[in-house]
């Protein structure tokens, strides 16, 4: 197990003047020590208001101290809310986004606010302000077993930012986020996923980690050719195709080769920052190819099918094709397949 502080580049405060078997405890928790500890190792209370009043140590929440009078850092602050909130708590949500790198170069991830922490459902603890506090019957379920500070497992995490997003495209992005940056894996996920009782978004979630979505490049694939493709009459597509660019292979999720039209299905919504600008370079690359690229995301192809499906109809058309049929009678794609 290694301190929170490797993972940030941070030199954990140790401070002298402490019995020695708390020199370790205190460099494994960033500087932080609680006043029970404290306590248990043989300093008295006179001798923590002392190291108080004289500005040695300095309190961070209540009986959680800093045993340093410099800056905690946001390592030492991490620890001390974990500590504040007693046993069993452990680091959540945005908090442990943080921590395990899954926050990084997410879109909505705000690494400033409030510290998350998940505590089991029959302890209680009195609210602390720049905490922001959560309950789980699954308290002892969700958390790591080894890393530290505890915190809870990334599926858990990606999880709980998922039911808490306010979009289905938000809750989607977090599972994306983590396979893309390989954290964890669609098994993993579905697993948890089952685990759990209450998840909001619970059916969209379940289908974008479905067993028969496994091994492609994005479940927005199978809706594409489900919701978009089939129905509308568009033509047969190639998913997937290898291209060579400069000295290396990359690939569109789907193209129409006769009509030199592409179609990525990931976007900004399921993108890291550092994928975003190989997009755009993909994209630009294709076009001195004249190949003309359209882009959507996942509430595109789920939500408005048919509205997809016309736009794809009308580049297509303008390249030749004449085949675009309407699903229904309301259907945008009804006079698409001859334009003037």
């Amino acid at each position: 197990m290694r301190p929170l502080s490797d993972a940030f580049g941070t030199i954990c405060a140790v401070t002298d003047h402490l019995p020695r078997e708390l020199r370790e405890l205190v460099e494994l928790q960033c500087g932080i020590l609680t006043s029970r500890q404290a306590v248990g190792a043989g300093v008295t209370k006179d001798m923590i208001t002392a190291r108080l009043k004289y500005g040695r140590w300095q309190r961070i929440y209540r009986g959680v101290y800093a045993t340093h009078s410099g800056d905690p850092g946001r390592p030492g602050m991490l620890w001390a809310a974990v500590l504040s909130a007693g046993p069993g708590a452990m680091l959540s949500y945005q908090t442990a986004a943080e921590v395990s790198q899954l926050a990084a170069s997410h879109k909505t991830a705000r690494l400033n606010d409030a510290i998350h922490i998940t505590v089991p459902i029959d302890r209680r603890v009195a609210r602390t302000p720049g905490i922001a506090l959560h309950r789980s019957s699954r308290a002892s379920l969700a958390i790591h077993p080894v890393l530290l500070p505890p915190q809870t497992r990334i599926e858990e995490t990606i999880l709980d930012l998922a039911s808490a997003s306010a979009t289905i495209d938000d809750a989607c992005s977090w599972i994306t986020h983590g396979l893309g940056r390989r954290l964890t894996t669609q098994a993993k996920l579905r697993q948890a996923l089952e685990q759990r009782t209450k998840v909001r978004w619970r059916p969209e979630l379940a289908e974008l980690l479905s067993v028969d979505a496994a091994g492609l490049h994005s479940v927005l694939e199978r809706r594409y050719y489900r919701d978009v493709e089939r129905p509308h009459g568009l033509p047969k597509s190639t998913r997937q195709e290898r291209f060579r660019r400069a000295d290396h292979n990359e690939y569109r999720d789907v193209i129409y080769e006769a009509f030199m039209t592409a179609v990525e299905l990931d976007g900004q919504a399921t993108h890291t920052a550092q994928t975003r600008w190989s997009d755009i370079r993909r994209d630009n690359h294709s076009a001195t190819d004249g190949i003309f690229t359209l882009r959507y995301g996942w509430l595109d192809v789920t939500a408005r099918p048919c509205e997809v499906a016309a736009e794809v109809a009308r580049v297509l058309a303008y390249r030749g094709f004449a085949g675009a049929r309407p699903c229904s009678p309301d259907c945008p794609v009804t006079g698409l397949s001859n334009p003037s």
